[in-house]
């Protein structure tokens, strides 16, 4: 029998995500219309969720995802017409009407697309891209918000060398639904990243140097930017994050964690970036399938540099999932960047009064897919001030600022 977590447990993370995730962290509002996709491994979170929406005056539109459904037969037969179909009216409607997305992770098969042709999964991820533009637009406009969480499955946990219920302890700890109150210790650590966050900001840094094990590159700001993170933006969430000028990236980065994408596992991953682009890029294991992602429209360029401070996270151990390992603390914290879509919202004006052309003029990435790709390494993170003065930024897995 698959152990379930207690129903104060779910019914904890329901209202977390509900009530204070959504509305980066503020909540829903009463008339707002939430989607909800949750996997069928994740049904006992399905009436946590709709019931907390419903409390907190929200309309939920609830989506049910079937497992053991045979996915990959499906890119058996479909051609590569029907792969790359996209239902624009049906998209265009969910992008007007909802007003929130909450994501539940729960997988049934992590592998189940290995046998896949690349190319083809990356047909379908692409089909898509209007749908990002859509919602991307309406965040950047304030009116849309959105968080992804996880529900452990025996496939995830055996994935990860645990048991179920050892997993769950695992993303119990990590999103304190151990703690009496839940939001007011997220609320403790939105204070502390927002400290950060500001102070980041305050030093208006032109240019980045990581430097450590595996790890010598430049990551150029550029103007216009602030950096983000917290909020409820995904749960858990502890890192700090910035999407940079993707023509001012050099150099080499090696990351030491695993990437699960499109239901495969890469490993020792390796990018090297000339003027911005991706130049060479390598894996131990899942070499195909990374350069078939990096051949995506714009995806050999950076859409985001981020860091987490060790002292913050509650993560210590791999997940095998990149919502919780993106965000691992542990002695190093942890560096990722993404490959392909930038975030708009880094934009510290109003986003919505720039044209397709200022967003190109200012080096913001637009791709139709973002790669979370991470290193728990050390490395030392150095800041280049406007008046060419260093500042060390991150060292030993913190903040120094």
């Amino acid at each position: 029998m698959n152990y379930q977590p207690p129903a104060s447990i779910l019914n904890a993370y329901a209202n977390l995500l509900v009530n204070f995730a959504l509305g980066k962290g503020t909540g829903i509002k009463p008339g707002e219309v939430v989607q909800v996709q949750i996997p069928e491994g994740a049904k006992p979170l399905f009436a946590p969720l709709r019931d907390a929406i419903l409390r907190a005056g929200g309309h939920p539109f609830m989506q049910l995802l079937p497992d053991g459904v045979d996915v990959a037969g499906m890119y058996a037969i479909a051609s590569d017409e029907q792969l790359a179909f996209f239902p624009a009216a049906y998209y265009k409607g969910m992008a007007e009407q909802f007003d929130h997305r909450i994501r539940i992770l729960a997988e049934a098969d992590k592998y189940e697309l290995a046998t896949v042709p690349p190319e083809k999964i990356m047909r379908t991820a692409n089909a898509i891209e209007p749908y990002r533009r859509w919602i991307n637009e309406k965040e950047a406009a304030g009116n849309y918000s959105w968080t992804i969480a996880m529900y452990g499955t025996p496939a995830m946990a055996a994935d990860a060398g645990m048991t179920e219920e050892e997993y769950w302890q695992e993303i119990i700890a990590a999103c304190y639904l151990d703690a009496p109150d839940p939001i007011a210790e997220w609320k403790r650590v939105q204070d502390e990243l927002e400290r950060v966050r500001l102070a980041l900001n305050d030093l208006h840094i032109e240019e980045l140097t990581v430097e450590g094990e595996g790890i010598d590159l430049t990551v150029g700001v550029g103007e216009g930017r602030q950096w983000l993170g917290g909020g409820g933006m995904n749960i858990p969430s502890f890192e700090l994050f910035i999407s940079p000028d993707w023509r001012r990236t050099e150099g080499t980065i090696r990351f030491n964690q695993p990437l699960y994408y499109a239901g495969n596992r890469l490993e020792g991953i390796a990018l090297r970036f000339e003027k911005g682009h991706v130049v060479e890029a390598t894996a131990a294991k899942g070499q195909e399938l990374l350069r078939e992602m990096i051949a995506s429209k714009n995806a050999d360029r950076i859409g985001e540099f981020s860091l987490t401070d060790g002292r913050l996270s509650r993560i210590t151990k791999p997940m095998g999932e990149t919502l919780f390992d993106e965000n691992m603390g542990g002695p190093e914290g942890n560096t990722h960047l993404a490959v392909g879509n930038a975030y708009q919202d880094s934009y510290p004006g109003d986003p919505s009064t720039l044209t397709q052309e200022d967003w190109e003029r200012l080096g913001y990435n637009q791709s139709p897919v973002h790669t979370d790709i991470i290193s728990t390494e050390r490395r030392k993170v150095t800041a280049i001030l406007p008046d060419g003065s260093r500042r060390v930024i991150y060292e030993n897995g913190r903040f120094t600022i």
